[in-house]
């Protein structure tokens, strides 16, 4: 049994990620603002803190002692920093849940070395205002060039599930329903994925192996928007014009310049086993498409 603490565990993968963790009997601790009820009862403890400010972090961690630190909810390197003169000294290992919008559009399969944050100048602004991007870098950055810190940073995609919140695969599903065009600059360009319930998989996964540094996590396989339109269309018998432009309300969420695909070799070569695109994405738009009543 380890002891284990969940920042970011109320909604999406995050609760996905909890509800493993408690049904493998690890004692589980996660730390919220406590403005929001979670569906955990009394399987797990808690701790009212918002992250953003390190005192009361600070106050509500105290000086106690994790196996593993998930930190699904760090976006700036202030935050990173803040979390690590914490915790550093009292956690094992600190998983933190990255993105693949660390890396640049590449003509291959990005893989971890095409971000290195070992080597990425740290450079904070007043403000505290980063892009989506920049942020994840500057806290990749920050805790990877702390020494007193074991950190794995898991690099997802874009995660789907049937409770996105951001509904960006119903967007879809939505417009097909429809017929309302959506606007996208290249409806062929491919793209990697990751299902909610795989990403928790695989988070578990990597606080328990203990994999040092960076580490891209995908489905295996990619789709592009039209051919994703495609199996929209075999579900609910309709679908939906893709246009190059679009009013704002109508251009695609997934509307990328070209490929946006991860190599996850790494981890695969480590042991894990990724989830099939191609199996698990029919499967979603049918569950959302049936919510939708759309048939």
């Amino acid at each position: 049994m380890a002891k284990i603490l969940v920042l970011g565990g109320t909604r999406f993968f995050g609760k996905r990620l909890v509800n493993r963790l408690v049904a493998n009997g690890d004692a589980v601790t996660i730390l919220t603002r406590g403005q929001h009820q979670d569906p955990f009862g009394g399987t797990v403890s808690r701790l009212a803190a918002d992250r953003k400010d390190p005192e009361s972090l600070k106050q509500a961690v105290g000086s106690q002692d994790f196996d593993i630190v998930y930190d699904n909810i760090c976006y700036t390197p202030e935050e990173a920093g803040q979390a690590a003169d914490i915790l550093a000294g009292h956690v094992g290992q600190y998983v933190l849940t990255s993105t693949l919008s660390v890396y640049d559009f590449a003509d291959h399969p990005v893989r971890e070395e095409d971000f290195d944050p070992y080597r990425y100048p740290v450079m904070m602004n007043e403000s505290r205002d980063y892009s989506y991007k920049e942020g994840k870098r500057q806290a990749e950055a920050v805790l990877f060039g702390r020494h007193n810190l074991n950190v794995t940073a898991v690099r997802l995609p874009i995660v789907l599930g049937p409770d996105d919140y951001t509904r960006r695969l119903l967007f879809h599903i939505e417009h097909a329903a429809g017929g309302e065009a959506i606007g996208l600059p290249d409806p062929d360009a491919q793209i990697s994925f990751v299902h909610a319930e795989e990403a928790a998989e695989f988070l578990e996964w990597a606080g328990r192996v203990q994999l040092e540094g960076p580490v891209n996590a995908c489905s295996s396989g990619t789709i592009s928007v039209r051919e994703m339109m495609g199996l929209i269309q075999q579900e609910i018998g309709r679908t939906a014009p893709l246009l190059s432009s679009a009013a704002p309300d109508h251009m695609s969420p997934f509307g990328i310049p070209g490929d946006w695909t991860m190599d996850h070799t790494k981890a695969a070569s480590a042991g894990f086993k990724f989830w099939d695109l191609h199996d698990w994405m029919p499967k979603l738009i049918a569950e959302l498409s049936a919510d939708l009543k759309v048939h």
